[in-house]
Order: structure tokens, then sequence, then C-alpha cells
């Protein structure tokens, strides 16, 4: 296992079709390498002074430090919430050959 440049960034959204939309759209445009769709979740959140209860499923991208900043520009113009979740987080390894399929899934785009 190596340090690796390779993220994970999530967003969530209240549609299956709408989220197989987004993954399927990240990856096309070689924005992420692969996405993951998350079974439905339950979120509970507080949402202009309400607490709200929603059906959500998560998104999960597999991107490189140098993609995010343009797989976040477009998660966030595709996106239908007013504020979408956007969580990124670093791995701490990962083998070369998974970090290096992530590399090559996202360069040239």
């Amino acid at each position: 296992m190596a340090t690796t440049e390779i993220v994970i960034a999530q967003t969530t959204v209240d549609d299956e079709d709408r989220a197989r939309e987004l993954a399927r759209g990240a990856v096309e445009a070689r924005l992420a390498a692969c996405a993951h769709i998350d079974a439905p979740l339950t979120a509970v959140y507080r949402w202009k002074g309400a607490v709200e209860t929603a059906t959500e499923w998560r998104i999960s991208y597999k991107t490189t430090r140098d993609r995010l900043p343009a797989l976040g520009a477009w998660v966030h113009r595709e996106h239908t919430y007013d504020v979408p979740e956007w969580i990124v987080l670093p791995l701490e390894s990962t083998s070369a050959a998974y970090g290096g399929w992530v590399t090559e899934e996202t360069a040239g785009g």
C-alpha cells in the first residue's frame, strides 16, 4: 500500500434515477473513475428551522485530488438541491494498481 492522491467525494440526492444520472455523468466526463450509489438512507436534518426526515441515495465518487475541483463544480451545477452535500474524504493509502487505475480513468477529461 502506498500513500495516494486519490480521494472519495460524496453527495446525496432524493431520487434513485437522479443518483444514477449523477454517477454515470461524472464517470462519462472522466471526472471520476467510478461512483458507488448506496441503498436508500434515512436522512434527519434541520432545514429552515424545522427538523426534516427524507430518503436519500449517497453517491461516492473515486477521483484524484487534481480532478476534484472540476468534479465539485460539475456536481454543484448538475445537482437539484439548494445546498448539496459535498464531503471529501482523503485516502490514507491504496494499492498502487488501484491508484493507477483511478488516475488513468480520470486523465484527459
